[in-house]
């Protein structure tokens, strides 16, 4: 009769029942079925549908800039346009002004350098149009690292946007596109015909 087992220690006998339950165990554990595995992925793969604006959001857009900016689909729009123009830095620069004076105030004067070196100092990647001494106040105020010190630029790039850029997308193609007046009299109420905006925001003007 073999007697291997009965000369071995008590605890290394529980150290191989136990080495046994937990390889029983792991051998029990239940693989995630094709419907879990299915919702995982889609959870992690699905876009979010693109929202296209109502004919109210866009009547509000052509009364007045500030209700594009204040706007994030209007942002959207006009974000697109700029690509057109090759000028989406403007537009850019203005909403990381934006999220930098939300900013905590440990992380101001990093922000600060990085906006500074993206769009404002000459030569920038993204520079914007500012002139000479705008450029070099806002250099000085950048290394205080205050809420403020793209105040100016950050105003002055939106004056250049509400009187230049503004007036072009209004009268621009991807507007038209969003809202063309239905004609005739057959309709009671205007509306917009949506049939080529989708492909226009999401492939530009």
């Amino acid at each position: 009769m073999c007697k291997g087992l009965a000369t071995l220690p008590a605890t290394c006998l529980k150290s191989a029942k136990d080495i046994k339950h937990k390889i029983s165990f792991l051998l029990q554990k239940p693989e995630p079925n094709a419907a879990d595995q299915k919702e995982i992925k889609e959870k992690t793969t699905a876009a979010p549908a693109k929202r296209v604006p109502d004919a109210a959001e866009v009547e509000k857009w052509k009364e007045s800039f500030s209700h594009v900016m204040s706007s994030e689909m209007g942002r959207m729009v006009f974000t697109t346009f700029l690509k057109s123009e090759f000028s989406q830095e403007n537009v850019d620069f203005w909403i990381a002004c934006e999220d930098y004076k939300k900013s905590p105030p440990s992380k101001l004067s990093t922000k600060a350098k990085q906006i500074y070196q993206q769009y404002v100092e000459a030569d920038a990647p993204n520079e914007v149009n500012l002139d000479a001494e705008t450029r070099e106040k806002t250099r000085r105020e950048v290394e205080s690292g205050s809420p403020s010190c793209f105040d100016e630029a950050q105003k002055m790039i939106y004056t250049l946007m509400a009187k230049d850029s503004y007036r072009r997308f209004l009268k621009s193609k991807l507007i038209q596109d969003l809202c063309q007046k239905e004609s005739g009299t057959a309709h009671e109420k205007k509306g917009c015909d949506w049939t080529d905006s989708r492909q226009v925001l999401a492939g530009g003007a």
